[in-house]
């Protein structure tokens, strides 16, 4: 009788400026490229099957799941060592039996609308391009939010979440790029944070 194999997962963990969370990585992609899911509870996972497991960790404060990686936020009373194994080893069992990470289907890209002004396309545009891959990079995302009045509002998600730098990377970072890339823009502002 023919068994069903495993798929290879293999997952690295990589720390990032939020002190709270810790990146893990893993050997293929999870999401489609630019779409993030960020979990602040487990009341808001009836999407992921995995981040509700990973709720169930005691030590768990929030999820994000994007690209290659799920982000993990813990408790400010619990240190790294006492639980990242437990995680890790987790997320590769589920990803081993072949589970999707998320179960969401999209119609039409999330991401960009026909019906956006030229210089919501601009931003939308550079955001992906020029920032996305920075911030993912430390285990996070930024997704559009609005654009009036010369102000952009966006969101940062996963270890962006209460992430102590967030604030300069926002202000030094993305506002400095988008004022110098695009006059019509004055001000960026992160909502929800």
């Amino acid at each position: 009788m023919l068994q069903a194999q495993k798929r290879p997962v293999h997952i690295y963990m990589e720390a990032n400026p939020n002190p709270n969370s810790l990146k893990f990585v893993v050997n293929f992609m999870l999401t489609d490229d630019g779409i993030s899911f960020d979990y602040p509870s487990s009341e808001s996972t009836e999407n992921s099957p995995l981040a509700k497991e990973l709720f169930n960790f005691a030590a768990v404060e929030r999820v994000f799941i994007t690209s290659n990686f799920v982000t993990v936020t813990k408790k400010e009373e619990v240190e790294w060592p006492e639980i990242q194994d437990f995680i890790r080893n987790h997320i590769k069992q589920y990803l081993e039996t072949g589970k999707a990470a998320v179960n969401v289907v999209f119609d039409k890209d999330p991401l960009f609308d026909e019906s956006d002004s030229e210089t919501v396309k601009k931003i939308k545009g550079i955001l992906d391009e020029y920032i996305r891959p920075a911030v993912e990079q430390d285990g996070g995302a930024i997704v559009f939010h609005s654009f009036q009045d010369g102000i952009v509002k966006v969101l940062l998600q996963g270890s962006c979440s209460g992430c102590p730098s967030s604030t300069v990377t926002l202000k030094a970072g993305i506002q400095n790029l988008l004022t110098r890339m695009l006059p019509e823009v004055k001000e960026v502002q992160a909502e929800g944070v």
